[in-house]
């Protein structure tokens, strides 16, 4: 497994929100949802994405063939322009409702989707992960709260297949929806990824020392792998090894591999509810449930018990 892949496994849809949206403006919607991560494509016409309370800090107009992506749990704005009041507000369990506490100006038109004017200039995808496993969370952390890729950055086929699937109400539908919102997402994060502000490990994924390092620790985990041993399997010194890893990834060697670790464990205890403790250390290399449970604890500040508890 490439590091890469490692990391972009981390969010996958189930049961994902999502909802096609036609607008005229003036429209606003305030999104008070907090989920880890949406992706918003635009269809057809424009819309301003912006942080709530302000029309001048940061906010951003996309247009027809963008893609922006909005890193929970923040609060954001969209509407048809910066100066453009919300009148609905969207919160947790994706319940609407009109600001001002009257009617809501959105009308459903059908299957997963709504609006203010089917006929509207502005047609826009709303896709929701309500989740995020540790893994992805991973990839969640070095996101920005909002990534806008421009037209030509991302395969307009997929956006174009998402938009005719959104509103199909056919059997297996769900599943071919939290697919293609993955596929989208894995086009969009290797799109951002290949910016130069990308971060360090997908940088280091191309050297040809430490992208070897990084591809033994996520492909064998439970080895048990020291700075000496990484470095004698790439062909440097320790010391040549640790400096090169920790300039280009941005962590020791050790950290990033007690963080990979860790992470695997704490999805691996979530997605199997039989998965106990000591099979679980053993697939990420600690000799016993209490070295798994120890570092757990002091890394993550929650004990495996308490985070499987609170996620639930």
């Amino acid at each position: 497994m490439d590091v890469v892949t490692g990391l972009l496994d981390g969010p996958r849809a189930r049961d994902a929100f999502l909802l096609r949206s036609h607008l005229r403006a003036p429209w606003g919607m305030r999104i008070e949802d907090e989920a880890p991560l949406t992706i918003v494509p635009v269809l057809r016409g424009s819309a301003w994405v912006g942080p709530v309370g302000s029309a001048d800090d940061g906010g951003t107009t996309v247009e027809a063939g963008d893609v922006v992506l909005l890193r929970g749990p923040e609060h954001y704005v969209v509407a048809d322009s910066s100066a453009t009041a919300p009148t609905v507000v969207v919160g947790p369990s994706d319940v609407c409702r009109a600001i001002d506490g009257g009617p809501s100006p959105m009308t459903v038109f059908g299957v997963r989707s709504w609006g203010n004017d089917l006929d509207g200039e502005t047609v826009i995808i709303t896709g929701t992960y309500p989740l995020d496993g540790a893994v992805g969370r991973r990839l969640l952390h070095v996101l920005p709260h909002r990534v806008v890729l421009r037209r030509g950055d991302v395969d307009p086929t997929l956006v174009d297949l998402l938009a005719r699937e959104v509103v199909q109400d056919l059997p297996g539908q769900e599943a071919v929806l939290d697919r293609l919102l993955d596929l989208l997402l894995i086009t969009c994060l290797r799109a951002w990824l290949d910016h130069p502000h990308g971060p360090g490990w997908y940088r280091a994924d191309a050297d040809p020392a430490v992208g070897v390092a990084l591809r033994l620790i996520h492909h064998d985990p439970a080895r048990p792998w020291s700075v000496a041993s990484l470095a004698r399997e790439v062909g440097l010194s320790r010391a040549a090894f640790a400096r090169r890893f920790t300039d280009l990834v941005g962590e020791p060697p050790m950290t990033y591999l007690t963080g990979w670790r860790l992470d695997l464990a704490a999805d691996m205890l979530l997605a199997d509810d039989g998965a106990t403790l000591a099979s679980v250390a053993r697939a990420v290399g600690y000799a016993s449930p209490f070295a798994l449970s120890a570092a757990f604890k002091r890394v993550r500040g929650v004990s495996p018990a308490e985070h499987r508890r609170r996620t639930a």
